[in-house]
């Protein structure tokens, strides 16, 4: 541009104007498709399994936009699943700045709590999504879990009855509202429920051994082995001394 100033001083000026301001909505325009090629790159990456490659082409992105809240999530997750939960927290944290109004930021940094055993922190974190997005159904149920671990049955079984009233094919939902049931003893109940999460996804494994588990106190064995059966097969982690219980029964 500086060439063409100095060679077509006087009758350059209006054309360079309009130029620059040409170029500057292509570059506008260059930067937000380099922006979504970067997430697309990412994501693909991820979905393969390929974290490094994702976490770099995140980063990418937050060197063109370092006020990227959804960059800052994501590479978040990314990072969660490399194990690196410090690096994680800290872009929780920046998204966060950003955008103290990010539902899903506010839903992760709960999640990496939770999995610390932080379950005040990540309680309070789930509460500020819903604060957020009230339709939140894995906040509902993530609240629920923590309810269930500190003995408050009653509030986790509103939680996931919440998060089945948002979305009536949340299996999730009704598995864990299955394991209210069963520990007020309500097992004709908890029964209906794990089957409800079956009929909704029939390889949920955590489903199927709690069934298990039921039909063998129920002394029905066969339908005891095939739950326990299919648990196997969809990868559970089975107890050894449950499956000796079985032994006398195959």
């Amino acid at each position: 541009m500086k060439t063409i100033a100095k060679t077509f001083f006087i009758f350059a000026m209006v054309f360079i104007l309009i130029s620059c301001a040409g170029g500057s909505k292509t570059n506008k325009k260059d930067k937000a498709v380099t922006l979504e090629e970067h997430f697309q790159l990412a994501y693909g990456a991820a979905e393969r399994g390929n974290l490094e490659e994702a976490a770099s082409e995140y980063q990418k992105v937050l060197k063109l936009d370092s006020k990227n809240a959804k960059a800052h999530l994501n590479l978040g997750i990314v990072y969660g699943r490399q194990g690196k939960w410090k690096k994680e927290i800290s872009e929780y944290e920046k998204a966060l700045r950003i955008d103290p109004q990010f539902a899903e930021a506010h839903f992760h940094f709960g999640v990496v709590h939770q999995e610390r055993g932080d379950l005040k922190e990540a309680m309070t974190s789930y509460q500020k999504a819903l604060q957020i997005n009230l339709n939140y159904v894995e906040a509902h149920n993530n609240l629920g879990i923590i309810y269930f671990r500190k003995g408050m049955l009653s509030e986790a079984l509103a939680e996931y009855q919440k998060a089945i009233e948002i979305k009536p094919d949340y299996a999730k939902g009704y598995y864990n509202i299955g394991s209210v049931l069963r520990e007020n003893g309500k097992i004709e109940e908890a029964m209906a429920s794990f089957d409800r999460a079956l009929e909704i996804n029939p390889k949920y494994a955590e489903a199927h051994y709690a069934l298990a588990v039921i039909y063998y106190e129920k002394k029905e064995f066969k339908s005891a082995i095939d739950h326990c059966d299919q648990a196997e097969k969809l990868g559970m982690f089975v107890d050894p001394k449950f499956l000796e219980r079985l032994k006398p029964y195959r």
